[in-house]
């Protein structure tokens, strides 16, 4: 079996889309794939009930419980690691990586991004896109680099920047497309792999 490990600090809605695509595409059987595990740094994350209903295992691992990035990242490797994984999936991870981290993952470690990189890395995506004039937005599915928001494109969906739009308006279209992409790419590694 392949393992997916998905790392969350939020309400999980890209895990629950990874999931449902899983589920109603039969991974499991056409693919040998499933999650087998999500693990969030913040134990009040809403993701966590989400992927509990939907039978996943759940960790909770605390950042605050530790002194530097390094010694969290270290055990979240640990953690990660008793999984096996062929993918590590950052979905919604509020967490930026240590180099040793990403390089121990090194081509198995994916995020998404809701803007269309190279453009707009970091915070305030969409506000940021409204204020720059862009007449599109969109998401990003990439591999994980030391570089912050930086790697190889492996998907991207692109929404209109509709006139008065606000952020939030814009980032819950995007977020519609980033359903459906993510769990696109995360099908695609595993039959680029097969």
């Amino acid at each position: 079996m392949k393992n997916i490990v998905i790392l969350i600090s939020g309400s999980g809605s890209n895990m629950a889309a990874i999931a449902r695509a899983a589920q109603k595409e039969g991974w499991q059987d056409s693919l040998g794939v499933r999650v087998a595990a999500v693990v969030s740094n913040k134990p009040d994350a809403p993701g966590l009930a989400l992927a509990k209903d939907q039978g996943m295992p759940t960790e909770v691992l605390p950042h605050k419980s530790f002194e530097s990035r390094d010694a969290f990242d270290t055990a979240l490797m640990a953690r990660i690691d008793r999984h096996a994984p062929q993918l590590v999936v950052l979905a919604g991870f509020m967490r930026i990586l240590t180099p040793a981290f990403v390089q121990h993952y090194a081509g198995r470690l994916i995020n998404i991004h809701p803007s269309l990189l190279p453009a707009f890395t970091g915070l305030n995506t969409h506000q940021r896109a409204i204020d720059a004039g862009c007449r599109v937005a969109g998401a990003t599915v990439h591999q994980v680099t030391a570089e912050l928001d930086h790697g190889a494109c492996l998907a991207q969906a692109v929404v209109p920047v509709l006139p008065g739009d606000t952020a939030a308006a814009l980032a819950a279209r995007v977020l519609t497309q980033e359903h459906l992409i993510y769990p696109r790419a995360v099908r695609a590694f595993f039959e680029r792999a097969a």
